[in-house]
């Protein structure tokens, strides 16, 4: 269902808001807050929704255009999270193999098995998934 609006009113919250492609974090920032703002009115009309529609597709694209990080390793999750829960080597050592072994894996020159990856998500309480 197409919205029927008013174009002074639109035209004033166009005046107020003045949207435009977003560029940087600054104005991503920004557009946000305006986006809060339109989304706690709680009688909103049909002008600020579309607004708000116009506010949502600008964050949209330049979220999409903005590079996304690579996904991290096995090996390095394993890192993370033995950093979070100060742990060391020697202390995986008889849990997923030997001190050879459990080297080569923390550094990434062995992959993880799926039995390793079993004891490990059991160790920290996180999915398997996230060593294989």
């Amino acid at each position: 269902m197409a919205l029927t609006i008013n174009p002074d009113t639109y035209n004033q919250l166009l005046i107020k808001f003045q949207p435009k492609v977003i560029e940087t974090e600054a104005e991503y920032q920004e557009y946000g807050d305006i986006l809060i703002e339109l989304m706690m009115e709680t009688n909103r009309s049909e002008e600020e929704t579309a607004i708000l529609k116009l506010i949502s597709a600008l964050i949209k694209e330049y979220d999409e255009k903005q590079e996304q990080p690579k996904p991290a390793s096995p090996h390095e999750i394993l890192q993370y999270l033995m950093e979070e829960h100060n742990m060391k080597q020697v202390d995986l050592v008889g849990k997923i193999g030997s001190k050879g072994v459990v080297s080569e894996v923390v550094n990434g020159k062995r992959s993880i098995s799926k039995s390793q990856a079993k004891t490990l998500a059991e160790i920290f309480h996180v999915s398997p998934a996230l060593f294989i």
